[in-house]
C-alpha cells in the first residue's frame, strides 16, 4: 500500500509539472526589454565606489610590511635564475612597484601592465634589448665597448633575433640581467596561448628575470609543465593584500553602467597619474599642440621629438617611442596618416575634454 501511494505521488508530481509547462506556453510573455533598464552612469558609480571607506587599514599595513621582510629572499631567488609569481586576493600592483623601486635598484627594470586590453610584446622585447645593450657596453672587457648604437638596430630585428640577443652569452657575470615586472600576466592582453609561449621564451633567456602577479583563479591553466618548471621557473608566493583593484579596474567596464565624455576624461586622468612625470610632460606637449592647432590632423612624430628634446624631456627617439608605446597601449594616443603621407599623433578627445584633462593633471 505504501508503494502504491509513492507511485501515485510521483505520478501527480509529473502530471503537475507538464501541466505547468503547458500553461506557461499559452501565458502572456513580458514585453519588457533589457534595453529599458535604467543604467547608472559609470562615472557616478565609480565616484560612489571611491567614497567607500577602507576597512582594516592597520591590519593591511602590517600584512604589507610582513611581505617587505621577504624582499631579500625574493632577490636571492631572482639572482639564482628563478622567476617570482605573486598570487592571492587583492591588487599586488603597489607591492610589486615597491619591491622594484627598493630591492631592485641595482638592476634595470621594465614594467608591463598586463591588465591593458592590448600589449605589443615586440616593443617590450625591443626595450629590453636596448637596456641590455647599454648594460653590456659598461661591462669591463666587453666586446660591445666602443661600438656605435647604430650598429645594433633592434627596431628592424625579428622577435627570434631579439630573444636570441637576450639569451646570448654576452658576459661572464650572471648579474647582468633585466627584471621584467608584469602586472597581471593573466590579463586580457596576455591571456592567449601564443603570447604566453612567447613570454615563456623571453623568461627563459639568460639575461632576463620575470616578476609577475596573477589574479584569475584559472591562471595556472595558461601554462604546461615545461613552461612552469623550465622556462618561467616559478617560485610561487602567496601574498594576499586585500587592496582594491583601482587601477586595474579602470580598464574594465562596470556591469549595468554606461559611459560618457566625463568618463573618458576620468579614465585618462587616472592613467596619466600612474605614469612617470616625464611621460606626463611628453603628453602635455602633445596636448598643448593639439589645442593650439585644432584644425590640423595631428602632430608629426618628428615635430614632437624636436619639441620634447628642446625641453630636455627626451634624449633620443628610442625614449620618445617608449613613451608613445605606453600612450598607445593605454589608448591615450592614436596614430593618423597625414595627407602628405607621414604619421601624426592625435589624442582621441574633444577640445573641451582635453582642456579639462590638462587642467586636472597639470594644475
Amino acid at each position: 500500500m505504501d508503494d502504491y501511494d509513492v507511485e501515485e505521488d510521483e505520478f501527480e508530481f509529473s502530471r503537475n509539472y507538464f501541466l505547468a509547462k503547458e500553461s506557461g506556453k499559452s501565458g502572456k510573455k513580458s514585453a519588457r526589454k533589457l534595453s529599458e533598464i535604467d543604467l547608472v552612469d559609470e562615472q557616478d558609480l565609480r565616484a560612489e565606489l571611491s567614497n567607500i571607506e577602507p576597512k582594516h587599514e592597520k591590519e593591511a599595513a602590517l600584512l604589507i610590511n610582513s611581505y617587505k621582510s621577504l624582499y631579500n629572499e625574493w632577490v636571492f631567488e631572482l639572482r639564482y635564475g628563478f622567476g617570482l609569481l605573486l598570487y592571492g586576493f587583492g591588487s599586488k600592483k603597489t607591492l610589486l612597484e615597491d619591491f622594484a623601486s627598493t630591492a631592485l635598484t641595482e638592476y634595470s627594470v621594465i614594467v608591463v601592465n598586463g591588465y591593458l586590453q592590448a600589449i605589443n610584446l615586440k616593443q617590450v622585447a625591443m626595450a629590453m634589448a636596448e637596456v641590455l645593450w647599454e648594460q653590456l657596453k659598461l661591462q669591463p672587457g666587453s666586446a660591445f665597448v666602443g661600438l656605435h648604437k647604430n650598429q645594433q638596430p633592434f627596431n628592424s630585428r625579428s622577435m627570434d633575433d631579439l630573444i636570441a640577443f637576450l639569451d646570448g652569452p654576452h658576459a661572464s657575470e650572471n648579474e647582468c640581467f633585466i627584471c621584467l615586472v608584469i602586472h597581471n600576466i593573466d590579463g586580457p592582453g596576455l591571456r592567449d596561448s601564443d603570447t604566453q609561449h612567447l613570454l615563456a621564451r623571453i623568461a627563459a633567456c639568460s639575461h632576463v628575470r620575470v616578476v609577475a602577479s596573477i589574479d584569475h583563479v584559472n591562471a595556472p591553466l595558461l601554462w604546461d609543465k615545461k613552461m612552469v618548471h623550465v622556462q618561467f621557473n616559478w617560485c610561487w608566493h602567496h601574498v594576499p593584500t586585500f587592496a582594491p583593484y583601482k587601477i586595474e579596474g579602470v580598464f574594465h567596464p562596470l556591469i549595468l553602467t554606461h559611459g560618457g565624455a566625463s568618463q573618458s576624461v576620468k579614465t585618462a586622468t587616472i592613467v596619466l597619474q600612474s605614469l612617470t612625470p616625464n611621460a606626463q610632460s611628453v603628453f602635455k606637449v602633445l596636448a598643448e599642440h593639439q589645442l593650439a592647432h585644432p584644425d590640423e590632423e595631428g602632430m608629426p612624430i618628428d615635430v614632437l621629438f624636436t619639441s620634447c628634446r628642446e625641453r630636455f624631456l627626451v634624449s633620443s627617439l628610442v625614449t620618445l617611442n617608449s613613451h608613445l608605446t605606453e600612450f598607445k597601449d593605454h589608448e591615450l594616443v592614436k596614430t593618423r596618416r597625414h595627407s602628405d603621407g607621414q604619421d601624426c599623433l592625435h589624442i582621441p578627445l574633444s577640445k573641451e575634454a582635453l582642456e579639462k584633462l590638462v587642467q586636472e593633471i597639470y594644475q
